[in-house]
């Protein structure tokens, strides 16, 4: 196991993570519909090859990623289960997606065409349909043509078509007009991929879908943001013992005392109108932390609220200690994630979505694994 410096460090509570899907699966029935684990944007910030060989020890044998290289990866570290790409992979690369046995989305009939004639030896594809995410796909409004497309790629050489999958666009919300809409988008998917036959997977649920608009036509469930305890749509209650995966964690590293007058950090955006108390932490946006957060942003010292002084700089920022006097040189941090300050929370003060906020956790930051209050494992990605 790797040792870890305790400046900034990224907590992965594997026991949480563990809780999650076996609340996730609740909402299925896994008799007709297996559970995906979406590991994408190296598993949303959390690092995917943990979380991999955690899942695939609670009998997970599905995931899906963004592209090739997150493909390989976990490939390369054991993982046994399918593979799913969502995004793009250049034709150029059917070689790697035979050899590694990846399952590349098949995005139009054009793209296919040219996977089909770069591969040496089958590749498995699903396709993809727009239904009204309008990002990628073929599209399904036009019903004729999306069916004429489909065989067209079913009958290329070296192309081995699996499955058919589509992405909700509004899933996460209860607004009628969202409701309806996912809805329509279910229907127009089922009855296109009824009417074509002949598919393995059929699948279109991700973690709101599963949750709200469940559907056992669905042979898988590709289950994302909730697995990390994040909620798809903070408006929303989370559901009933969902909880944060991830946890920022920093320490004081300086103390001083402020001065009515002091100025604090670049642009002398902070001025104490009264003598205070104020420690540097060694996070900044270099870390993650956004910059956004200047002068609005809080963490957790000791069970209390701390504000930010000033701007975020890209490696320390400066927060009132004023009525913390117990906070010492040395004193762990919370920046966000379980309890009071989630990064759904920080997200808000951004005008952003906690996706983002964990995703952009940078690679300086180790990942710490840690299971009933014990570090299992540490991955220094610098």
């Amino acid at each position: 196991m790797e040792f870890f410096h305790k400046r900034t460090w990224a907590e992965i509570d594997l026991a949480a993570a563990e809780k999650n899907l076996n609340i996730l699966k609740g909402f299925i029935d896994e008799t007709k519909t297996r559970p995906c684990c979406v590991l994408k944007a190296f598993g949303y910030g959390h690092g995917d090859i943990n979380l991999m060989k955690l899942y695939q020890t609670l009998g997970v044998d599905f995931f899906a990623v963004s592209n090739i290289d997150e493909a390989i990866g976990l490939r390369r570290h054991g993982c046994t289960g399918d593979i799913l790409i969502l995004g793009y992979t250049a034709p150029q690369y059917a070689a790697e997606l035979s050899r590694f046995d990846i399952i590349q989305a098949a995005v139009s009939e054009e793209y296919a065409k040219e996977l089909s004639e770069a591969a040496k030896s089958p590749v498995r594809v699903h396709i993809k349909l727009d239904t009204g995410m309008g990002r990628i796909g073929l599209i399904a409004k036009d019903r004729k043509k999306c069916l004429e497309e489909i065989a067209v790629i079913r009958s290329l050489p070296n192309l081995v078509c699996e499955g058919i999958f589509t992405h909700f666009a509004v899933a996460d919300s209860f607004e009628k007009e969202s409701c309806d809409y996912t809805d329509m988008q279910k229907e127009l998917f089922f009855s296109i991929a009824e009417e074509a036959g002949g598919f393995k997977e059929v699948h279109c649920l991700n973690s709101a879908g599963a949750e709200l608009h469940y559907d056992s036509r669905s042979t898988l469930a590709r289950f994302g943001i909730l697995l990390y305890g994040l909620n798809p749509d903070p408006s929303l209650k989370m559901p009933e013992g969902i909880e944060p995966v991830m946890e920022i964690k920093s320490v004081i590293g300086y103390i001083k005392d402020l001065h009515k007058g002091d100025c604090v950090s670049y642009g002398r955006t902070f001025t104490a109108e009264h003598d205070m108390r104020a420690a540097t932490l060694p996070i900044g946006y270099a870390d993650g932390y956004p910059r956004l957060l200047s002068n609005k942003g809080e963490v957790m010292i000791c069970g209390k609220r701390a504000k930010i002084l000033g701007r975020v700089c890209m490696d320390q920022i400066i927060v009132d200690i004023t009525d913390i006097p117990e906070a010492k040189v040395g004193t762990e941090v919370t920046v966000f994630g379980k309890g009071e300050i989630t990064a759904d929370d920080v997200a808000a003060l951004c005008g952003t979505i906690g996706y983002e906020m964990i995703c952009a956790v940078s690679p300086r930051v180790p990942r710490v694994y840690m299971k009933d209050g014990k570090v299992i494992d540490v991955v220094n990605i610098l």
